[in-house]
Parts: structure tokens; sequence; C-alpha cells
């Protein structure tokens, strides 16, 4: 069973319809004792890295989903998700996250003709060996809504990258943590092997 942590954000009912699609097994709870009952957590997350940090301490879910994390249960982080595992982000300074890994959160410089938020489908470049994209070839297409992007301090946590003006950090795997900057649940058949992938690893597969 797959807890979708709830904090109000607006993407949660589109992971929770993708997860539903492949079988999984997940339901949408803020609830501390649910979320740490469950085989695996998912964090979603839009809008500002700010305002979802005062959401996540506003229901005390920050310290469950560390609390979780720490737990060694699979959790995964989904486009702001993965920025709030780290310390904080240039977008709201002041705003702390999650502080599991440490790295730089930073907007896109604009230039070049590029529009930021960066909106649309880009290739990822898999940089390791990974579980959470296992079976996937090539340089698949997903797809990203953000202005700000992660540079991880240490390069062996990152499983995919992607560029768009600059490298970014698009995707982080270790041990039991996982994280993409992209949507999987709006990524198609790349983005729903992606999540079977992570169901799997709940499972013990």
């Amino acid at each position: 069973m797959i807890a979708i942590i709830d904090y109000g954000a607006g993407n949660i009912q589109s992971v929770y319809k993708a997860l539903r699609h492949i079988g999984c097994d997940c339901f949408v709870t803020r609830d501390r004792d649910e979320i740490l009952k469950a085989d695996g957590a998912v964090l979603p997350g839009v809008g500002s890295f700010g305002d979802t940090v005062d959401s996540l301490n506003e229901f005390g879910i920050k310290d469950t989903a560390v609390e979780y994390i720490k737990s060694g249960k699979p959790f995964l982080g989904i486009c702001l998700g993965l920025q709030l595992l780290f310390p904080a982000s240039e977008e709201s300074p002041g705003a702390e996250g999650l502080g599991i890994f440490d790295g730089a959160i930073t907007k896109i410089p604009a230039g070049d003709g590029l529009k930021i938020p960066h909106m649309g489908w880009n290739s990822l470049d898999i940089a390791k060996e990974s579980r959470l994209f296992r079976g996937i070839e090539g340089n698949p297409y997903v797809y990203f809504v953000h202005s700000y992007y992660l540079n991880a301090a240490d390069k062996s946590i990152v499983a995919a990258q992607t560029h768009y003006g600059v490298t970014i950090d698009a995707a982080v795997e270790s041990g039991n943590v996982f994280a993409t900057q992209f949507h999987p649940e709006k990524s198609g058949d790349v983005g729903l092997q992606i999540l079977k992938n992570f169901a799997g690893i709940v499972r013990g597969e």
C-alpha cells in the first residue's frame, strides 16, 4: 500500500489516478500514523518551495516525511517533492527543506530564447544503473514544469540529467529514496513505467 502525502498540492489526484491505472493500492492522506504504516510513500509537489514548507509544517507532515525516510521504506518525491529533499531553495530564502541530501536549488537562468518556467518535454540522460529507470532505454522524453533546478552536491545520487540552458539533475536515487524533477504521472508510457518500477520496489521486487 502506497501513501500519497497530502498537503494540498495540485497534482495529488493525477498521481493517485496514475498509480491506480497501473494497479497500485494507494491512498491519499496527511495522517501521521497512516503514512508511517504504509509500505511506500509519495510526496508530490507543485507551487513554491516556501509555501509548501509552510503547509508541511502546518499539517505536521515535514517531520513525518523525515521519519518515514529514516525508516528505510521506499519514498518517491515528484517535482517540488524532489527539491524538498534538499536543505533550501533560492526561491524562498529562510524556508528549510527536509535536508535529506545536500545541493543547490537555483533558478534556471534565462537566455538564448529559453522560456521560464521550463515547461514541456525533454529527453533524459540516465546517469547510472537505476532501479527507478529499469527497463527504460535510450534517452526517454518526460514532462517538466519548473523554474528552479537541482545541482546535487553528491553526483553519485543523480540517476538522470536533462539540459535546458544548464545541466539539470532531473532524478535522484539513493538507498530507499527516489525523486524526479519531472512529472512521471504526465509522462506517458515512460512515466507509467517509472511508477511501475517504484511500485515494484515497494513490493520488494
